[in-house]
């Protein structure tokens, strides 16, 4: 706090910021000496304390590089197959029991050995389940996503210094 007093008098004396910034000397030192001040200061200092803050930021910023960006993608993802699933089986068995030759829907379906085709119809009846349970798992890692995210901030916040 000091050394901002002496900082803006210096500036309300209208000396130039070139001599103001050689008077502080090296910024690395300072810093250094910023820091020193404050560790030697904080009441709740200790280096297991450092150890433990060190820890947790690694392993945070590396599970935070893998967790969070699978989790956003996959998440939403399998929540739109969950509700994709059934409706385009649904189009399917539409388009057979009428015969409306709609495009593309012999290119959706479930295939048994890459050689038998399953009727739309048993075809649908097994997409609804298929996509209840993709849409499910879907919500539940989008709440394992802020789970995590709000774990990680709980933990922060009580390691900060």
């Amino acid at each position: 706090m000091v050394l901002w007093n002496i900082v803006f008098e210096l500036e309300n004396d209208n000396v130039p910021t070139e001599i103001i910034i050689n008077r502080l000397g090296d910024p690395k030192e300072l810093a250094k000496a910023y820091l020193g001040n404050l560790l030697a200061n904080s009441k709740g200092f200790s280096w297991n304390r450092i150890l433990i803050i060190c820890a947790f930021y690694s392993i945070v910023g590396f599970s935070g590089m893998i967790v969070i960006p699978c989790l956003a993608i996959i998440a939403p993802v399998f929540m739109i197959c969950g509700i994709a699933t059934p409706i385009l089986a649904a189009i399917k068995m539409i388009d057979y029991i009428f015969s409306l030759g709609i495009p593309y829907m012999q290119n959706i379906g479930i295939l048994l050995d890459g050689l038998v085709e399953l009727n739309p119809i048993v075809e649908f009846i097994c997409c609804v389940p298929v996509g209840a349970l993709l849409y499910f798992a879907g919500r539940g890692l989008w709440k394992l996503l802020v789970y995590y995210c709000r774990k990680v901030s709980k933990t922060k916040q009580s390691l900060s210094i």
